[in-house]
């Protein structure tokens, strides 16, 4: 059967550096950093006190007080970053067949939030089971795509990936792959996060994963620099309107770009550690670029998953340089995280987007805060310091997540 064109007709974003696409490219591409003290909670006896926290998000803006105490704050995330896709596409829906508009919507740790809060407060009680009744569906992680879906009226399929910080990224993969199989003709693909908590903050300093340069949070997410101590928590959301290409031709919708590849593989090597010479990550790249019918030479721009960790930092080049050869070299390279932290489950989301407006405006955001070059690293192009013009035909972002999942996707600019 001939797989039909998937193309990107609407976009949304809430992110640590702006609470709109334009907001968040527009800092993104002048470098800016979303990082500083925690106001969440009292971090002043953790050992990170800092984060890449959302500015300027009050739930009463968009949900009525009692509407909004039935929604964890990453389903909120969700539900607002959807509407502003959903609103971007612009469909009319009195024409719109709802039965062949999926959700496939991603979190890596669902409503975190809720759970410590019910927990805590019958940790605290004299043991009577007292819970709130919203508990369970506010939790769990598959509930945002539900609350977008009952919005809308969007019958098509409608389900949650989660695959720690690749989750949002196999959710573009699989809503893809559903379009060009004939099995829907749109759908809303992304995810959320909101993990900034004392037991988000707390599990990951037990981890060591998370950065302790408290005295100047600003520049602690250091991407592939020497100094590097580990990543910066973010918190957000990410969403992009798939269509079918017919479809979206056929109601005169503006497109922003194509998905041509997806690949996905495991590392099958560790809990939370990469592969040190990023054999699953070449793996889910060559995948991607075979699905594409690319081949490595048609790359012009990596985004990175990119994170600021010790160890992953040096196998992602490796897979990098690995599987391009000397092509490596001649691509521009960059990790996003460096200005919005890392926002786990949905960073394959919000880095998508920044991978496609990079392909449709020919620039490629920087990499912030190097300071020193790490001779375990091979001397790529990682874009730092100034966002660089360059064209951008076909871009890839890659996405890897605790337990070895990997996620690669594939855009290029829209052709007739």
């Amino acid at each position: 059967m001939e797989l039909r064109r998937v193309v990107v007709t609407g976009l949304g974003a809430l992110t640590p550096i702006g609470n709109s696409v334009s907001e968040y490219w527009n800092n993104l591409v002048d470098g800016v950093s979303g990082a500083g003290p925690i106001t969440r909670f009292d971090a002043s006896k953790f050992k990170t006190q800092f984060a890449c926290e959302l500015k300027n998000f009050n739930p009463e803006d968009y949900f009525d007080r009692k509407e909004a105490r039935k929604f964890d704050r990453c389903s909120q995330f969700g539900v607002v970053c959807a509407d502003q896709a959903v609103l971007d596409a612009g469909f009319d829906m009195a024409v719109l067949d709802l039965d062949r508009v999926g959700v496939i919507w991603a979190s890596g740790i669902g409503g975190l939030e809720t759970f410590a809060a019910e927990v805590t407060a019958f940790a605290l009680g004299d043991g009577t089971p007292r819970f709130n009744p919203f508990f369970i569906p506010k939790m769990i992680s598959d509930i945002t795509a539900g609350h977008i879906s009952m919005k809308y009226g969007f019958h098509g399929p409608n389900f949650a990936t989660v695959s720690a910080c690749a989750s949002s990224a196999n959710a573009l993969v699989d809503a893809f792959n559903y379009i060009r199989l004939g099995k829907a003709d749109v759908f809303v693909a992304g995810g959320s996060e909101a993990a900034i908590t004392t037991v988000g903050v707390g599990g990951f300093n037990g981890l060591h994963a998370l950065s302790t340069r408290n005295e100047d949070p600003a520049t602690a997410s250091r991407p592939f620099d020497k100094d590097r101590d580990g990543f910066v928590m973010g918190e957000g959301a990410g969403a992009l309107i798939f269509e079918e290409l017919g479809h979206a031709l056929a109601r005169g919708a503006k497109i922003y770009g194509e998905i041509v590849g997806g690949g996905l593989s495991a590392d099958a090597y560790h809990m939370t550690a990469p592969h040190p010479e990023g054999l699953g990550a070449i793996l889910a790249m060559r995948t991607a670029l075979a699905d594409a019918g690319i081949g490595i030479t048609d790359i012009d721009h990596i985004n990175t998953h990119g994170t600021s960790t010790p160890a992953g930092d040096i196998a992602e080049p490796k897979a990098i340089v690995s599987l391009f050869g000397e092509h490596a070299y001649k691509v521009n390279i960059n990790s996003t995280k460096s200005m919005t932290g890392h926002l786990l489950g949905a960073a394959g989301a919000v880095e998508s987007i920044a991978t496609l407006l990079a392909v449709m405006n020919d620039l490629i955001p920087p990499t912030i805060n190097h300071f020193t070059d790490d001779p375990e690293i091979a001397p790529l192009n990682f874009t730092f310091g100034k966002a660089q013009h360059r064209v951008v035909n076909y871009a890839l972002s890659n996405t890897f997540g605790f337990g070895g999942h990997n996620a690669t996707v594939i855009f290029t600019k829209y052709k007739a």
